[in-house]
């Protein structure tokens, strides 16, 4: 069938359905509820189950499976949109240097190890797989299904035309991992004593398990910024969304024409309009009738539909094709997080070393929701200050975010991994290092209260 506007209504529409449905089945089912898992993974699985690649009884479109690689240049165009933070880089260092150096050196570390193990495993066990290959387990895992679908399509663009199957599949089992492993490591620190402001993750509030708020725990969504009368708030905050995502998208278009052999990311445009939308805004001095929490939940929203239509059109037989490869690079992605909160968080974080390692986790398999969620499984009410301190280091994490997915592709498709996997490698050690001279190490054991904790815990 030709695709059409109206194939592209039906898409949306039927994909609000699965959300819809899985809204009720995360509210409803005891095993959804305890292990957390978001309602957008849920529609995606019955997307999967139903869609093309299943039982083949919803009627996607054949353009269907490209909508993640398109909604992730508008989640880029919301990310500092709105935005008035003004610090400098000492003093973020000054603040929360270990959180920012932990947190990238966990994302370039994961990407670097990757890229070593598929040439020196992967090469020699699979000859002929493709030279990204190794490259989607970190798109996927510290990316999540947006930075998968945005590093896929460049990749595709290069003539790899599973690379955003096999992304999706990555992020996917990476949320997974994310929230049934991050569940079961909480469970072992709880009962070890490590951390510290819970002592049994049953003493989580039931908004947190059904995924509905009760009245008296509501809050505001954002700020009225406009009148109604002359223009709806929502639609003043979502037209400068579009027109950043939309001026990325036309960049794009004269950029093809006039450098015909130079590929650059379109999520990568989009974050650069949106800061120069932010910009115009301020000159006309309209910066402060922008909220940039309405700006996060256009962003959290997008998120939701890429994460559903992601997962649900991922090709099952391509899957099937590569499992073998696949299933190392997701032991490898596990062992990496999971040694990573054990050895690296619980050594170099000063105090609260599960709240703070919790969050990396979180982050470094999935998106920054899982981290969020992990951390209020631990800190219902973000007491310990990580969640305040990582959305401060998160504003220059995001800059070494953005280069990773932005050059790295390039970089394995100018054949140069070896190089770029031992570059990354060292940069991973480099910030570990820099973190133990500028900031110490833990000088406790795990179970016993860090320089700081005490102080937090007295004010609870």
């Amino acid at each position: 069938m030709e695709f059409s506007p109206l194939s592209l209504l039906y898409d949306i529409c039927l994909m609000s359905l699965l959300i819809f449905i899985a809204k009720i089945i995360r509210t409803k089912v005891k095993l959804f509820q305890n292990f957390y898992i978001p309602t957008a993974l849920i529609a995606g699985f019955l997307g999967v189950i139903g869609g093309p690649y299943g039982l083949d009884i919803l009627p996607f479109s054949a353009q269907a499976s490209s909508y993640a690689g398109i909604l992730i240049a508008v989640l880029f165009a919301t990310m500092y949109l709105g935005r008035k933070e003004k610090a400098s880089f000492k003093q973020m260092l000054d603040r929360v240097g270990d959180t920012f150096l932990l947190n990238t050196a966990a994302e370039v570390g994961q990407f670097g190890i990757a890229i070593l193990f598929g040439i020196f495993v992967l090469g020699v066990l699979f000859p002929g797989i493709n030279s990204c290959f190794a490259l989607m387990m970190p798109a996927g895992f510290a990316g999540g299904h947006g930075t998968a679908a945005a590093i896929g399509s460049v990749l595709e663009n290069a003539g790899w035309a599973d690379a955003v199957t096999i992304g999706q599949t990555f992020a996917t089992f990476g949320q997974l991992l994310g929230v049934f492993g991050g569940v079961v490591i909480i469970n072992y620190c709880t009962r070890h004593g490590y951390t510290r402001i819970i002592k049994k993750v049953n003493e989580m509030p039931e908004d947190m398990r059904t995924g509905l708020i009760q009245k008296e725990n509501r809050t505001s969504m954002g700020e009225n910024t406009v009148s109604p009368l002359s223009l709806d708030p929502l639609t003043w905050h979502l037209c400068l969304v579009m027109v950043s995502a939309g001026a990325a998208y036309l960049i794009n278009s004269f950029l093809v024409k006039w450098f015909p052999n130079v590929s650059i990311p379109i999520y990568g445009l989009a974050l650069i309009c949106g800061i120069g939308v932010q910009k115009i805004l301020k000159v006309c001095r309209l910066d402060d009738y922008v909220d940039h929490k309405v700006i996060s939940r256009i962003g959290s929203s997008v998120a939701d539909y890429l994460v559903g239509f992601g997962v649900a059109t991922i090709n099952i037989s391509v899957v099937i094709q590569y499992w073998e490869p696949m299933l190392l690079m997701c032991l490898l992605g596990a062992v990496y997080v999971i040694l990573y909160f054990f050895v690296i968080s619980r050594i170099f974080f000063r105090n609260f070393w599960v709240e703070r390692g919790i969050y990396i986790y979180g982050w470094a398999t999935g998106v920054m929701s899982i981290a969020v969620l992990l951390l209020r499984i631990v800190d219902p009410e973000f007491k310990s200050g990580v969640l305040e301190d990582s959305g401060f280091a998160w504003i220059f994490v995001s800059f070494v975010d953005i280069a990773c997915v932005t050059f790295i592709p390039l970089l394995l498709l100018q054949n140069l991994g070896l190089v770029t996997g031992i570059v990354l490698v060292a940069a991973a050690a480099f910030c570990l290092l820099i973190s133990k001279l500028r900031y110490g190490t833990a000088k406790v054991k795990a179970d016993e209260l860090h320089p700081g904790e005490k102080e937090v815990l007295d004010t609870l």
